[in-house]
This record gives structure tokens, C-alpha cells and sequence, in this order.
């Protein structure tokens, strides 16, 4: 089991880096993205306009630097993707406006992560709700950044769109329900792992699937299910986590699953989010997939 866990480490810091959690924004419109195989980059279409009247935002809309600027982008961004998200039927693709609302709300977060000193001055303008919000999201991305390192700008992945966001709600209750495993905890950790299934490539370890499973520990846990299904994984992960301390000891089990506290902190900062309000699993699920290389950072998946 020790080596297992290096090896977790190590698979962890690649794959979260895929996920781009951990990737810092800028104000810049987003470069092009990586070589892919096969991607989720189906267009959104035409922008569309919300019930309130204000436009939706492009992919590549510029993030604010200022702090009243950012403070008022996020209010409003968080404001409307709600809205969106609350008329989304949840099954299938999402709308257009979910996509784009979410996608721009998760560029402001990386900046913000990126400018501690700015994001502070800003939050400080948020209503309490959304100031706790953007805290806690901005504190996980600082967190899975420390276990980032960048790629070689060449690397080839293999992405695809994830599997509709009320399956997957189902198995992450499924697994609560048989291991005892909170379903926000499950959701929080394929979220970092591989934005819920859009990373498809093995970590330069061997850890696969949407859960990131080792080969050895599917084995040992994996019921003799595929590695690759979300709805085995998930069950799998459910399963590992209670062997190893939950849900009584959330953190005892997640550094089993990745002996890192700084990945602990994320997971439960996003979990948290989850809980405080479970809108917010439909924001995460639409959040893309970045990658931090040497040459700079770049979006793989969502809207073009």
C-alpha cells in the first residue's frame, strides 16, 4: 500500500494538472488547445441572452483586473449561471448558457487564485453567500496548483464530453448509499481528478479511468468491474475510501487516496460548496478542462 500511495501522488499531480483546477487564469483570451483525441469542443453556438437581459459571455472574454470589476463579473456571472442552471433540464448536454457562464465564472476563479491580493480586495465587495463561495473555490485551486507541474506543449491527450451530469448524480447516490461515502465527497474527487470523465489518458504512472485507479488498487477494489465505467469507478472509489477511514475520518481516507493534504483541503473545499448548495455540482460539472504547460496554459474542452 506505500507504493501505491507514491504512485497516487505522482498520478494525482499529472491528472490534476489535465483537469486544470489547478491552472491559473489571465485576462488574455485562451490560446489554442492541445493536440486532442477525440475532444468535447462541439460549439455552443450563438451566445445567448439571458431573462435579465445581459449578454452571455463569450469564450474568450477578457477577465477583469480590477477589484470592483472582478467583484461585479462574479456577482453577475454567479447570479445568471444559477438562473441557467435552474432551468437546465440536467439530462444530456448542457445549454449553451450554462456552458459559457460556467466556463467564464471558472476563468475568473483562476485569476483570482492567481492574484491573491486583487481577489481579496474584491471578495471583500460580495455578499456573504457568494464571498464564502469564491473563497473556497479560490483556495482549492491554490491548493491543487502546488501539486501541479507543467507538460511538454506537444503532449497529445485524449478528452471526451462526460457522461450526462444526472447519470453520473446517480451513481456517485448510489455509492453514498451502499459504503456510506458522501455522494458530494465522490463528486468532489472525479471533479479533480478528470472534470468528471472528460480526461480520458492514462497518467504517466498508469492510473486510469475518471476515478484515476492504479491498476494494483482496482484489483484490490475495483469488484471486477471496468476501471473506465464511471458508474464501476465510482462505486470502486466509494468502496476504497471506506476501507480506508470514511466516512468517519474524511481526511485519513482522501490522503490514503492521495497523500497530499493540499489535495485533502480541495476536495473538502469543494465538497463543501456541493453541500452548501448542490447547483454548485452542476457548476463544477461544466467546468473545463485546462492544461499548464511550458509554453503556457490552454483549454482542451467546452465551448469554441
Amino acid at each position: 500500500m506505500r507504493e501505491h500511495r507514491k504512485s497516487r501522488a505522482r498520478a494525482v499531480a499529472v491528472m490534476v494538472t489535465l483537469a486544470g483546477v489547478v491552472a491559473c487564469g489571465t485576462a488574455a483570451p485562451e490560446r489554442q488547445s492541445l493536440t486532442t483525441t477525440p475532444t468535447d469542443t462541439a460549439s455552443a453556438g450563438t451566445p445567448a441572452t439571458p431573462a435579465g437581459g445581459a449578454a452571455i459571455p463569450a469564450p474568450d472574454e477578457p477577465v477583469p483586473e480590477t477589484a470592483a470589476a472582478l467583484a461585479s463579473a462574479l456577482r453577475r456571472t454567479t447570479g445568471a449561471l444559477n438562473d441557467a442552471i435552474d432551468a437546465w433540464g440536467k439530462d444530456g448536454k448542457p445549454p449553451a448558457d450554462v456552458e459559457l457562464l460556467a466556463l467564464y465564472q471558472q476563468r475568473i476563479y483562476r485569476y483570482a487564485a492567481r492574484h491573491p491580493k486583487v481577489a481579496s480586495r474584491a471578495f471583500a465587495r460580495l455578499p456573504a453567500p457568494l464571498a464564502a463561495q469564491a473563497k473556497d473555490n479560490t483556495a482549492a485551486i491554490r491548493e491543487l496548483l502546488a501539486l501541479a507541474h507543467p507538460i511538454k506543449p506537444d503532449a497529445v491527450f485524449k478528452v471526451q464530453r462526460p457522461r450526462p451530469a444526472a447519470e453520473l448524480l446517480g451513481h456517485f447516490k448510489r455509492a453514498e448509499r451502499r459504503f456510506g461515502v458522501e455522494w458530494e465527497v465522490l463528486a468532489a474527487v472525479m471533479f479533480a481528478e478528470t472534470k468528471f470523465g472528460r480526461v480520458r489518458s492514462d497518467s504517466h504512472v498508469g492510473a486510469q479511468g475518471p476515478m484515476q485507479f492504479m491498476p494494483a488498487t482496482w484489483k484490490a477494489y475495483g469488484m471486477g468491474g471496468d476501471v473506465q465505467d464511471p458508474r464501476d469507478a465510482v462505486m470502486a472509489a466509494a468502496n476504497y475510501l471506506k476501507a480506508t477511514g470514511a466516512p468517519r475520518d474524511y481526511q485519513r481516507a482522501l490522503h490514503a487516496y492521495n497523500p497530499s493534504q493540499a489535495y485533502v483541503d480541495a476536495i473538502l473545499l469543494h465538497a463543501r460548496q456541493i453541500k452548501r448548495d448542490a447547483r454548485n455540482y452542476y457548476v463544477y460539472y461544466n467546468w473545463q478542462v485546462f492544461v499548464l504547460t511550458t509554453a503556457g496554459e490552454r483549454r482542451l474542452t467546452g465551448p469554441r
